[in-house]
This record gives C-alpha cells, structure tokens and sequence, in this order.
C-alpha cells in the first residue's frame, strides 16, 4: 500500500505519493558554551547527495512529525543528545535541476543534555567559529549560516541549484545579488 496524501490545487484534488514531490527535513545548528558549532562532516553514506560537507544535524520527516518532533528525533539519534533550548530560525527552499525540491526546517540550539555518540553518517565534531567557514560546505549554507551569525529574525530563503553550483538566493521574496552568495 502506498502512503499517500491529497493535495489541492485550483480547486481540484490530486493525489500524490508522499515524499515522491514533497521532502520536508530538518537542520540544527547546535552551539556549546564555548561557540562552537556541532557538525557533521558526511563521509559514511554511499550515494549522499552531502558527501564530504559539513553540515549541521538534522533529517527527514517521519509521517505526521512536526518540524520540532524531527528536530528533536534526529539530533538524538545522530548525536545522542537531546535539545534542551532551541529556536525555529527558518524555511530554506532547495531546488535543484538533480533532486526533488526540500523545504528545510532550520532550527539553532543553545541547550543539550546527554553524551555525544559516534554517527552512522559521518564524523561529528565540535567546531570553532572562524574555522567552519573554511569547511567544504554547500554555497546556501554559507548564506543561512551568515544570516544566523547575524541575528536575522524568523526568514524564508529560497536556493536554486544547478549541480553542485548555487544559481539563485531569493531571501524573503527578494533575490540576494551574485556576491552575496
């Protein structure tokens, strides 16, 4: 049986396979008292569309998850630990000419309880500030971790890919300029 969902659309209903157009995920970028970042460096999964960046910690929904229950459910199992004080910071909006189009749920995390585990998608380290920008990292992820860094209030940002090459940056409805990718 598949699992499906119905959809409207100029008042007619169609149904579609879930996750076949629609991936909903969630990322987190969580802080220790120091300032650094946790990160995980992909290098354990075969044919990961992240293989060998540096990404903050999150997944992909569950069936009838919200994007706080994901958050919480995939920081402990990738990390073993479990968010004590988090925030909902934004929507990012990925296209892509390869991938199905993602609507990422990106979340920020000051507060943590537990003991950090080994992951079964990469490396997990803590990361200095100055050194993550270094980091081979996807080009929109420079863009929201800088909005991050920056305090920016609640946003939607919209990223279009061609391959691996960042194309556009739309950050609430308005296109961010080529040098500001």
């Amino acid at each position: 049986m598949k699992n499906t969902f119905t959809l409207r659309r100029r008042g007619r209903y169609n149904e579609v396979e879930r996750g076949e157009h629609m991936i909903q995920s969630t990322l987190c970028y969580i802080q220790n008292e120091r300032g650094q970042y946790l990160m995980l460096h992909r290098v354990k999964k075969e044919h990961d569309a992240n293989h060998d960046k540096w990404i903050g910690i999150g997944g992909k929904f569950e069936d009838g998850e919200s994007p706080e229950e994901c958050v919480l459910r995939e920081t402990l199992e990738e990390t073993g630990l479990t968010l004590t004080d988090y925030r909902y910071r934004g929507l990012v909006t990925f296209v892509s000419d390869q991938w199905e189009t993602e609507y990422m749920h990106l979340f920020t995390a000051a507060g943590f309880a537990g003991a950090l585990r080994q992951c079964d998608e990469g490396v997990l380290e803590w990361i200095d500030r100055d050194r993550l920008w270094s980091l081979p990292q996807w080009a929109g992820d420079r863009i929201f971790l800088r909005l991050l860094e920056q305090g920016e209030p609640f946003f939607s940002l919209k990223l279009r890919y061609e391959g691996e090459n960042l194309r556009q940056a739309v950050l609430n409805g308005r296109e961010l300029p080529p040098a500001e990718h």
